[in-house]
């Protein structure tokens, strides 16, 4: 079995857009049947994300040996080279011919909310991917016929698997969505998701249960343990898209060095600082020293 990680889920392209006001201050509650807004915002970025390019990213910057499969389209050649260069494998990733690479529009309000519009493009392409031989798996939000074959995949090949269906949890169904958790060794999602999930299924089994709260923290839960972890303090807040992908980054970085799961939580809360402190999701940096200051800092 090779010795690295595995990350498969979406490649995008992020177009960040900040509004400076709150959507609760235009949305009448009463009238979301004829729901009619535009929103002007003051800022607007382009930047290299999806949740497999964010989360391997973060993985690389903790010197994790680390490949991503998925597909992009013709205009991903830039990406590519980006993450060539922080260290990541992109063999597995496939170029489809005449596709845009996926792009996520994203408006984010000055109380933290967002909203989110997808354009698929070249991810449609997963599902005919397959999962290779790799000391551990994560399988992110994706198209979610791939999500699906890529859990069954690496359930007969015996490879562990951290299941976060995240964003397609709407489009997974009851079946779908408990083949994904049966052989994952970690399922993670925030507070809203793993609370839908409990009331889909009624009962989670999996190893290790991980909710994010965001700016307060995380919760670990095993068989034998609920750990809180309190969140890493940011020297500021500018963007919190990517800070999940950046958790989790953080936290397989230590579970996969056989570190104990409260110190693996907070090695998630140190990386997801490094992403709220900068627009985009991999337009943050960090050496192994800074990482190790920061989590002193924060941590003991």
């Amino acid at each position: 079995m090779k010795k690295y990680v595995l990350v498969t889920g979406s490649l995008a392209y992020d177009v960040i857009m900040d509004f400076p006001g709150k959507f609760a201050d235009h949305i009448d509650p009463t009238k979301t049947h004829i729901l009619n807004l535009s929103f002007l915002v003051d800022t607007l970025k382009k930047q290299k994300g999806g949740t497999a390019g964010n989360i391997a990213y973060n993985l690389a910057l903790l010197q994790m040996p680390v490949s991503i499969l998925g597909s992009a389209g013709e205009d991903f050649n830039e990406y590519s080279d980006f993450l060539q260069k922080a260290g990541v494998k992109v063999s597995n990733i496939k170029i489809v011919k005449n596709k845009l690479t996926s792009q996520a529009f994203i408006v984010t309000d000055q109380a933290d909310n967002q909203i989110t519009a997808f354009y698929p493009g070249a991810m449609s392409e997963n599902v005919n991917l397959s999962i290779e031989a790799s000391e551990f798996a994560v399988i992110s939000p994706n198209d979610p016929r791939a999500m699906i074959n890529f859990a069954l995949e690496s359930q007969n090949l015996n490879i562990p698997y951290m299941f976060d269906p995240g964003m397609q949890l709407p489009r997974l169904s009851d079946r779908q969505l408990l083949q994904g958790m049966t052989g994952a060794k970690i399922l993670i999602g925030n507070d809203y998701e793993v609370t839908l999930i409990k009331k889909r299924l009624k009962e989670i089994k999996v190893d290790i249960l991980i909710t994010t709260f965001g700016e307060k923290g995380s919760l670990i839960q095993t068989k034998d343990q609920n750990i809180e972890i309190q969140a890493a303090r940011p020297k500021k807040v500018l963007d919190p898209t990517g800070a999940g992908d950046a958790y989790r980054a953080g936290f397989l970085a230590g579970y996969l060095q056989g570190r104990d799961l409260k110190e693996c939580g907070q090695m998630g809360s140190v990386a997801a600082c490094y992403s709220v402190e900068k627009y985009g999701t991999t337009t943050h940096s960090f050496t192994l020293d800074e990482f190790q200051v920061r989590y002193k800092e924060n941590y003991g």
